[in-house]
Parts: C-alpha cells; structure tokens; sequence
C-alpha cells in the first residue's frame, strides 16, 4: 500500500502515528544501524547516558527518520495551506533583510535534520531557494521532485546543484537573488584545490570547507547558519539561530572566515547536544 493510499485512509495525523509506529518496528529489527545511531549520539553528549536514555533516544531517531521520509512522499498530496501551516521560520527577519540587501543569501546547514522537506517548504513560501549537495542523487528524490515540479510551479524556484559542478550557477543564484543553502560539516575535501578551516567540535579537531563562505564573500551575500527541527505531527521549523559572516563589515576575509568557522562549530555543539535525535549522518 502506498504512502498516498494511507494518507487518504488515515488523514495527516493518522499517518503520523503510524510513521512512528513503523519507525519503532525499524528500531526493533535494524539493530546494526541502531548501534551506529546510538554511537554517534553517544559521541556527542557531555555524559555518560543511562541504558534507558540510549534506548530512548535511538527510537525517537527510528521514528522521526521513517515520519521525515513518509512526508517527503506525501507532500504533492496536501494543499499548499496545509503544508504553510506545517512550517515555521525563526528569526525570518534575519534572512529577509539579508535577502533585502540584493545580493542572496548563504544558509549554511549541517548534517541535522531533513533538508530538503525544508527547502520545498521554504520555496512554497515564495522564496528563491537554491541547494548545493552531493552528485549523487537518489532516484526517489528526483521522482518526489518531478511531481512536484508539475503540482506547484512555485517549486520551479527551487534549484539543486551540485558541489563537484562549476561554481558560476552558484554565482548566479546569488545574483538573481536566491537562498543558497549546504551542509558545511563535511570532514573530507573532494578535490586538492578545496580549501578547509580546522575547528573543534565534541573535543575533535575537524576540518570544514570554507569555500561555500569564501563564494558568498565574493558575491557579498551575508552568510546565516540555520538548522531544521522536526516536531510533532509532520510540523518543521527552520531555526536561523546566527549571522556568521556580513560582507559589510569584513576587512579581513581570511579572519572573518576562520571567525565564522569557530561559531559554526561551536553553535553545532550547542544546538546538537540540545536536539541529538536529529543526527542525519551515520
């Protein structure tokens, strides 16, 4: 039975609870992912948790990732009203005055939470929204964003590159106005040229890509970091928690990056150990 059959028998709210129900199946079979899961949180708290937290922790994970992916494959089902009402925006003035000065705005994201159920929200809220990610692609992705592509043409503002690709579309989205968005936490470059920033985050030193804050520099679009909290009953709201660079104020780019670099890190911290269900990248 298909994920749009169980909408129409069931309504949201119903889908809902039976997302978190599949999602404790998942959790009670998948053990190799739930040791990974259980690692990687463990790895970012300050204590030593209790067997009961683990356990507690590691379902909430199951059952957010499987209600993540169930609206995913649903969200060419509900009305535009619906889907405006299931999403909220912190500290939206940040992003509109930034967006207001002409020149784009960088969201640098993390590996926490569903990114792309927020950039189609985002774009039905009438914003020009831009993501950069990995070549590949999944196929179910695409498919979702295919039909959605045909049932709002609104989403035709949103946009996916690809971060191995010539960075002149980036350029250009920055130019015509657009919310370019990525995930700044990856460990590794994918080419020699890359350049890094070395940070410290949960106690390890790691080095992040500068090159989406260096681009951004260069267009003088200023550069927000955000993160997305899934709440209950498929509700999502995009927290803009800090302004990590101003292109304004910047007399020294290479300080103003390494700067930028050591809030991102420090407000990853933060934000993770206060919300450590919504680790992505396992």
């Amino acid at each position: 039975m298909s994920v749009a059959v169980l909408l129409r028998i069931l309504g949201l709210a119903g889908l809902y609870r039976f997302g978190r129900l599949f999602g404790t199946v998942e959790w009670l079979i998948n053990y190799k992912r739930r040791r990974r899961f259980a690692r990687a949180w463990q790895h970012v708290l300050d204590h030593e948790p209790t067997a009961a937290q683990r356990r507690r922790a590691t379902c909430e994970f199951f059952k957010r990732n499987r209600c993540d992916r169930m609206f995913y494959l649903v969200l060419d089902c509900i009305t535009r009203e619906q889907a405006e009402q299931l999403f909220t925006i912190g500290n939206h003035k940040l992003l509109d005055d930034a967006l207001g000065r002409g020149h784009g705005v960088y969201v640098a994201l993390s590996h926490h939470g569903a990114h792309h159920i927020a950039g189609m929200l985002l774009a039905l809220r009438g914003y020009k929204v831009a993501g950069v990610r990995d070549r590949h692609e999944g196929g179910l992705r695409r498919y979702v964003q295919d039909r959605l592509d045909r049932l709002y043409p609104e989403f035709q503002r949103m946009r996916v590159l690809f971060s191995d690709s010539y960075p002149r579309d980036i350029f250009r989205c920055y130019k015509d106005g657009y919310a370019v968005g990525s995930a700044m936490d990856v460990n590794r470059a994918r080419s020699a040229g890359q350049k890094t920033e070395t940070v410290t985050v949960f106690g390890e030193e790691r080095a992040y890509l500068t090159g989406p804050l260096q681009m951004a520099l260069r267009c003088k679009a200023p550069a927000l970091q955000a993160f997305i909290v899934a709440k209950s009953r498929f509700r999502y709201h995009l927290d803009i928690v800090a302004t990590l660079i101003d292109p304004e104020t910047v007399t020294d780019e290479d300080a103003a990056v390494s700067e930028a670099m050591r809030a991102y890190a420090a407000n990853i911290e933060t934000h993770l150990r206060a919300t450590p269900t919504l680790i992505t990248k396992i």
